[in-house]
């Protein structure tokens, strides 16, 4: 294609000269080829604000301008609501000038405008996989009507369905939908960070023969400026805490009259962080730009949010992944990230926010620490934020590599899901038309009849299901009250949260009941309780002033791959120095170096503490650090007589012996039991039944452990490894 413009329906030219694009970009020009000239899926993997959405839409709707579909055109579905309602925008903004529909369907949209797509199903449907989960049930006879001649699938965000349960209910909804649909549809994902292109591949072509294209899309490479500072976080009194401390006064500087994003790795730090830089700005009578984005913040406040990232003049928001995807808000000048992203893909998408429209990508890493003391341990002196930071910089910087996304092999939980699911929506089936419905869908390909009988026969005996005198299948009174709540459409578990409202609505929500008169932080704000309704789950609070405390249990726990630790080493080991580490960061590595090659930390795996204790440092991944935690706790716990096992995951062990071992029998024990040709389910209790995901309570003790040993141990990592002491 010399010039796939030409091809473009005259509308689309319109659209881009008005715009003033005086060329198309590198993927919007392969994107045209593929859709064009093959009858092919493609895969578009290119930065963020590449143009991905028009790389899609304008080779599909010129297609469509060409041979109009007489049903639901376009299926887009996108991971949030939020992203639906920015494309929705722009989607709009391209079909201006047709007569074709952009139909959002979310939990916003009003039940008049479902019910006209559903009188005359057209155009492109943007949709979640929780509302398409409900479409499929309650509006199972409207399907053929409505997707009779759908002929695209976009995936917006492909990489994060793929690294999480909602992508196995995706690939099981396009299954189900492949019966509806006249002829084979077109499947087009969108992503920002891939790593193993093959794994995306075969995923989106999951379920079809049709081949993915992935054409090289690579653009111009851009500018970036990183920088990495470290701070101390001293250890204060209640009073004195209350002050910001000098790291918050850092990110202050960084962000003040900046249009900026501060990404942190839970709802407890971006509430903390933004309360911190309110009370500077207040303090120095500058005015309130500060915005708080997480899944626990009401939606207008998000919308607020996001509107004002949208503005030209300054706006600082602190966010978790929420703002991670691709939700326009507009030309930042720099993202801070408050200590190490779980992953690089992380870290890239994050670093994709900034640097749009010519202007150099600026990312600052704010690693933080507290502040050492004579008692403290061996490993707590270990900056491991600073390090992983760097392993994670340097692995995309040095090798371009990011994450692999592995695919579970025994789904059980997606497994209830579906068939509750399928049965909600078809009414009675015989088991074995029900096996067929289900157990082809391709993500439980290794799922034999004998389990899904098995798992059958127990949601009878808990009247989750129920056989009808034919020898059907129906579901049962409790699988009724289950599949008939909007809480089932999600595969994912929600957490009870109580709500909490002030004098203008809702402001957000939080997990642990606070008494009337406390106060707690939400939405970057204090509040002091008023009143509480514990039948509606409802808090009434004043705002007052000050910085309280944070009302969410625990930490988010994300995976580490074992490449990151590895390179977390290597950075520990060498003298390399890295341009980016400011001042207080340099010294702080140069300073733990010291450190590791006084303690022969760089050699050793096991250090021998005082008092019987001693350390392991695995360098593993998250995954393989779990699987030496249960093997010490199995195997090796009795034969060393280990009076204690405790650690941070996935850095260090804290291990007590008993009297009579040593940390050098210790070294043997492991080495021996590594290479012991153990499997995963040996070192998984007789009795044991992990409930990891929504609706594992639901699924038999035995198929459990058969799904945790496989998807979620590896023993054949800990083979060959060398521990040395």
């Amino acid at each position: 294609m010399s010039n796939p413009f030409k091809r473009l329906a005259p509308f689309l030219q319109d659209y881009i000269y008005n715009r003033g694009w005086t060329e198309l970009r590198q993927v919007q020009i392969e994107a045209c080829r593929v859709i064009f000239d093959t009858n092919a899926h493609l895969l578009l993997a290119t930065g963020t604000a590449s143009g991905k959405t028009e790389a899609a839409f304008l080779p599909i709707l010129t297609t469509l301008h060409e041979n109009p579909s007489t049903s639901i055109s376009v299926l887009y579905i996108s991971p949030i609501k939020a992203l639906i309602n920015d494309q929705f925008e722009r989607l709009s903004d391209l079909l201006k000038q047709t007569h074709t529909e952009v139909w959002a369907w979310h939990g916003d949209v009003s039940q008049s405008r479902k019910r006209r797509l559903l009188k005359n199903p057209q155009g492109i449907l943007q949709i979640t996989p929780e509302s398409l989960e409900s479409l499929l049930i309650n509006q199972y006879d409207e399907l053929p009507n409505l997707f009779q001649d759908l002929r695209f699938i976009v995936i917006d965000e492909l990489h994060a369905f793929m690294e999480s349960e909602r992508g196995g209910q995706i690939l099981c909804q396009l299954s189900r939908l492949a019966s509806f649909a006249q002829h084979p549809t077109r499947r087009i994902g969108l992503s920002a960070t891939l790593g193993d292109y093959s794994l995306a591949k075969k995923w989106l072509q999951s379920g079809t023969q049709i081949p993915v294209i992935s054409p090289n899309t690579e653009a111009k490479q851009r500018t970036v400026r990183l920088a990495v500072e470290h701070f101390f976080i001293p250890l204060e009194s209640e009073e004195e805490a209350l002050e910001p401390s000098p790291y918050h006064r850092y990110i202050f500087k960084n962000s003040k009259g900046k249009k900026c994003l501060i990404f942190t790795n839970n709802r407890s730090e971006t509430e903390s962080v933004i309360a911190n830089l309110r009370h500077i700005a207040k303090t120095e009578n500058l005015p309130d730009i500060y915005h708080v984005h997480h899944g626990s913040i009401s939606a207008t406040l998000r919308e607020d949010a996001e509107a004002a990232m949208r503005k030209d003049s300054p706006a600082v928001t602190a966010a978790t992944l929420t703002l991670e995807l691709g939700i326009d808000i507009g030309q930042l000048e720099r993202v801070i990230q408050i200590n190490s992203p779980f992953s690089v893909a992380s870290f890239l998408q994050r670093l994709g926010r900034t640097g749009r429209r010519g202007s150099p990508a600026d990312m600052r890493f704010v690693c933080t620490e507290a502040e050492l003391t004579s008692d403290d341990s061996f490993p707590k002196q270990i900056p491991w934020q600073l390090l992983q930071s760097i392993a994670i910089i340097q692995l995309y910087v040095e090798e371009r590599w990011i994450e692999p996304i592995p695919s579970p092999s025994y789904p059980f939980s997606l497994l209830y899901h579906q068939t509750m699911s399928i049965l909600a929506a078809q009414g009675e089936l015989s088991p074995s038309t029900l096996a067929k419905e289900v157990l082809t869908l391709p993500i439980f390909s290794h799922i034999s009849q004998a389990d899904f009988k098995q798992v059958l026969q127990y949601l009878m005996s808990i009247d989750h299901l129920q056989k009808t005198e034919k020898g059907g299948l129906i579901l049962g009174i409790v699988g009724e009250k289950i599949t008939n709540s909007f809480r089932f459409y999600a595969v994912f578990a929600d957490s009870v949260e109580y709500s909490v409202k002030g004098e203008t609505g809702a402001i957000g929500s939080i997990s642990i009941l606070p008494a009337v008169g406390q106060q707690f932080a939400l939405a970057g704000r204090t509040w002091e309780v008023l009143e509480i309704d514990v039948k509606r789950r409802s808090i009434f609070v004043k705002p007052i002033e000050g910085i309280a405390g944070i009302s969410w249990r625990g930490r988010s726990r994300g995976k580490i791959h074992s490449k990151v630790l590895q390179k977390m080493r290597q950075v520990l080991q060498e003298e390399t120095e890295y341009s980016y580490l400011l001042p207080g960061s340099k010294e702080r590595l140069k300073q733990v170096r010291q450190f590791a090659k006084q303690q022969q930390l760089r050699h050793r795996n096991i250090i021998s503490l005082d008092e019987g204790y001693c350390c392991i440092f695995p360098w593993l991944g998250t995954v393989e650090y779990d699987t030496l935690e249960r093997l010490i706790h199995f195997c090796v716990r009795e034969v060393m007589d280990i009076r204690k096992i405790q650690g941070v995951s996935p850095y260090y062990f804290f291990l007590r012996l008993g009297k009579t071992a040593s940390v050098q029998e210790l070294e043997q024990h492991l080495v021996s039991f590594c290479n012991k040709g153990l499997t995963n389910e040996d070192i998984i209790a007789s009795m044991e039944a992990p409930r990891l995901q929504k609706y594992d309570e639901f699924i038999p003790n035995n198929l459990l452990r058969k799904a945790f040993a496989t998807d979620c141990l590896d023993m054949e990592a800990l083979k060959g490894l060398e521990w040395v002491s």
